[in-house]
């Protein structure tokens, strides 16, 4: 099973009980990120492994390697003294470091291959990842505005309600029995003298614009001096 289909499986798998338990969305996300996170650690580890396994690999072939070609250059020299008999036994010293070489070289295949593997798994889930914290970043938003739209919302029903209105209804009348109340403070208090000359005074000229709108506008000539 590969790396990303663990992941998936796992985020999956947490995801669906979170649904089941209605949690919270931001919480959801968290969970997402803190797995892939988790996830990239457990990687990284593995490749560090796989890398340190490629060198030891790679360091016992270079001796197999080593050992096989010295075992050759025995055989040679058993070969050119007249010693068969130890000729033949250094090239069967040679053929089973060669051996050993093959093994090995296909476990560093193998390494390479599990390292470059390990490698592509990095770099895309450091993408995903950080594509997850972007959109983390515009859910929480998101989330957060919902959820203060939900709450007023539910403040308006609650208000659209009789008793909300009836409570309305008696601020209401409360606020004009006050104003009823300060309209009254004055009502039948005796006028200080000044106001009473004010008022004279204010009468006086009253009288006067009456008398003039009473006059003929006929006499008003006559009464022009003559030129």
């Amino acid at each position: 099973m590969g790396i990303f289909t663990r992941v998936r499986d796992i985020i999956s798998s947490n995801i669906n009980a979170m649904l089941d338990k209605a949690e919270d969305p931001e919480k959801m996300v968290k969970l997402m990120i803190q797995e892939m996170e988790d996830t990239l650690v457990e990687i990284k580890a593995s490749c560090a492994g796989a890398m340190a396994t490629k060198k030891k690999v790679q360091r016992l072939l270079d001796e197999s390697l080593a050992r096989a070609d010295d075992w050759g250059e025995k055989a040679q020299i058993a070969v050119d003294k007249g010693r068969e008999d130890l000729a033949r036994e250094a090239l069967v010293a040679r053929r089973r470091y060669r051996e050993q070489a093959e093994a090995l070289e296909r476990e560093s295949a193998h390494c390479d291959a599990l390292v470059n593997q390990y490698q592509d798994d990095i770099i895309q889930l450091e993408e995903k990842l950080g594509t997850a914290r972007e959109k983390q970043r515009i859910l929480v938003q998101r989330h957060i505005h919902a959820v203060g739209r939900r709450r007023a919302q539910k403040d308006i029903r609650r208000l659209d309600t009789t008793d909300a209105f009836i409570r309305f209804e008696k601020f209401e009348n409360r606020i004009e029995r006050m104003e009823a109340e300060g309209d009254l403070v004055n009502f039948g208090r005796t006028p200080t003298l000044e106001q009473e000359f004010a008022r004279l005074e204010g009468d006086e000229d009253i009288e006067k614009e009456l008398e003039a709108l009473k006059t003929p506008k006929g006499k008003k000539k006559e009464e022009k001096p003559s030129e």
